[in-house]
């Protein structure tokens, strides 16, 4: 939390969303997955590629440390007791200086003169050369000798697996050299000359004299020459137990507005303000919704346009069903997407899994991929890069299989934007999607009675789509004053958030919940997917009812807004929206401590 603060604040990078969990599970393996979104102009893009024989191969940024020597492995390690020797093997950033690289990037980009470039991520030098021969079908011949160092006596094999950050290898016009040299000395980086592009399918690696590698690219990235393996899969026995979960065997608390009270407090679901306060939001004041939104939304400059950014996953749905958790975690944040408004366009993801040897995490990585996939294929938001963290284990326990996912929206017009909380009294509040009471996996039984069982919530893709659909519409038509999805906590903590997530103006709400016979508790803090809260001023009710209709969605009426500052729901009591928002806030001080 502090390392990306620190980073992003000081490069001038806004941190504008996100998604928090806790569980046992990341106690000893915290993971920390973060999206980066930029906007390029048709045309003026640099591919990481590497053609035309003669061509000169640059270095360029930070020069190359010690730092982040085997960085990737060590990210594919269980951790241990000998973690802690290996600490070198994490990089060292410096975000003053990844500003510089990041300027200076652009101005030689915008020269021209740039043939391909790459940034030097895992496995450093050999990675991005090897990647960008192999890309460009050809060769590259390298003199490590000319790699600035930043400590003396660096090995070959230290230079060249070295992942010091703040670095990138360029492709350079040839005769060009200069001009993009003078570039990057303008900036007060290194720019050095290493090799060239050369005939043929070699990678050719001298220092001190020596050839030290004399490789086919293609035989060391991914998807080249790299062997194939099937690993052992099989479906873990914990789910059988799970899965024998029933409900009934769950005691109903006997004042559920009090269990409301404190799911509120859940860290799941309480507010995130103790973290995001402490990033920079606002730098380049291109953001339109921050808090209080279901996603992020920014302008795209000289536009009217802008970008929705969400990232989601729930695990522990996927622990209980990788491929329904995989689908639910592209749906979720889609959906979540779609309730500013927006049009879910496409996903990169972060797929965290435990250790691959193990039939049954590998499985479970199998599953989750397949489920991901479909929800793609069916949403239409294709998966435009992502990566794969295994190992993600500890002496005692494994991590939930978490596989990320970054989702990104379109607004055709961002003045149209829509946030979670309710606008006014008198405007009607409708669930959208169907209620059906699905407690297996949800918040409540894990925080409320301590029970992690059952199936996650089944979820209708097709629906699910429609109802993005309809969202996107209402939206873009003003027929909605506000769009909140119900997630974790279900209907009850989905209207609360609605009540109070404006700090500037709160309102209250008097609804009925269709109960239809199912148990109370299960309504009102079951996690069915394909669900929104929407408040709709009166007038609009009919035209809104109408394109529900035909888009196939089923909409249930709940109530009004009200001035009062009281949640009412009818059958279960009352609580006050201060009582509400106090839980909901409660701890932000404690943990800022």
């Amino acid at each position: 939390m502090r390392g990306i603060g620190d980073y992003g604040n000081s490069f001038g990078v806004p941190t504008v969303a996100g998604e928090v969990y806790f569980d046992p599970c990341y106690q000893e393996n915290p993971l920390v997955n973060a999206m980066s979104v930029g906007i390029v102009k048709h045309g003026e893009w640099a591919s990481a590629t590497s053609k035309g024989p003669g061509n000169p191969v640059m270095i360029v940024g930070s020069a190359t440390g010690r730092d982040g020597i085997h960085g990737a492995t060590f990210a594919s390690e269980e951790i241990s007791e000998e973690s802690e020797k290996k600490r070198p093997s994490v990089q060292v950033g410096d975000p003053f200086t990844e500003k510089l690289l990041l300027e200076a990037t652009l101005e030689a980009i915008r020269t021209g003169f740039v043939v391909g470039i790459q940034d030097m991520g895992a496995a450093g030098i050999i990675c991005s050369t090897s990647e960008m021969s192999a890309r460009g079908k050809c060769g590259m011949e390298v003199n490590l000798d000319h790699v600035p160092a930043r400590e003396t006596g660096m090995s070959a094999y230290e230079l060249m697996l070295s992942e010091s950050q703040e670095r990138m290898l360029v492709v350079v016009q040839k005769g060009r050299e200069y001009d993009v040299r003078k570039v990057f000395e303008k900036w007060d980086l290194h720019a050095e000359i290493i090799g060239e592009v050369i005939e043929g399918d070699r990678l050719i690696v001298h220092y001190r004299g020596k050839t030290v590698a004399d490789v086919s690219p293609d035989s060391l990235v991914l998807g080249g020459g790299a062997p194939v393996y099937s690993r052992e899969s099989r479906r873990p026995d914990y789910l059988d137990s799970l899965r024998e979960f029933s409900a009934e065997n769950i005691r109903i608390p006997t004042d559920l507005m009090e269990v409301m009270v404190a799911l509120m407090s859940d860290p799941n679901i309480a507010s995130k303000r103790w973290i995001y306060d402490q990033y920079d939001s606002m730098v380049r004041t291109n953001n339109v919704v921050l808090a209080g939104a279901d996603a992020a939304v920014v302008t795209v400059q000289h536009t009217v346009k802008g970008l929705a950014l969400k990232t989601d996953c729930n695990s522990r749905y996927v622990y209980l069903n990788p491929r329904i958790g995989g689908m639910i975690a592209v749906a979720e944040a889609a959906r979540n997407v779609a309730c500013t408004g927006a049009v879910p366009v496409a996903i990169t993801n972060c797929l965290n899994f435990g250790n691959p040897y193990k039939p049954g995490v590998y499985w479970q990585f199998k599953e989750a991929v397949a489920g991901i996939a479909e929800a793609c294929r069916v949403l239409g938001t294709p998966v435009t890069g992502g990566n794969v963290s295994f190992y993600n284990e500890s002496p005692t326990t494994s991590v939930y299989p978490t596989p990320v996912i970054g989702m990104l929206g379109l607004l055709e017009d961002v003045r149209k934007a829509k946030t979670a909380f309710f606008k006014r009294a008198g405007d009607k509040i409708f669930l959208v999607g169907k209620c059906k009471g699905h407690l297996g996996g949800s918040e409540y039984l894990a925080f409320v009675h301590g029970v992690i069982a059952g199936d996650a919530p089944p979820i209708d893709l097709y629906e699910e789509k429609r109802l993005q659909g309809l969202l996107a519409s209402l939206s873009n038509d003003d027929v909605i004053a506000s769009a909140h999805d119900c997630s974790e906590g279900g209907v009850a903590v989905a209207l609360a958030e609605c009540c109070i997530l404006n700090r500037n103006r709160q309102f209250g709400a008097r609804v009925k919940l269709p109960w239809g016979g199912m148990r109370k508790d299960a309504v009102l803090f079951g996690e069915d997917q394909s669900r929104v809260i929407v408040s709709v001023e009166p007038e609009k009710t009919k035209r809104f009812l109408e394109e529900a209709r035909a888009a196939g969605i089923t909409v249930t009426e709940l109530g009004d807004v009200t001035k009062d500052p009281l949640l009412a729901i009818e059958e279960c009591g009352s609580i006050a929206i201060e009582r509400l928002d106090r839980s909901y806030n409660s701890a932000i001080g404690e943990r800022m401590k």
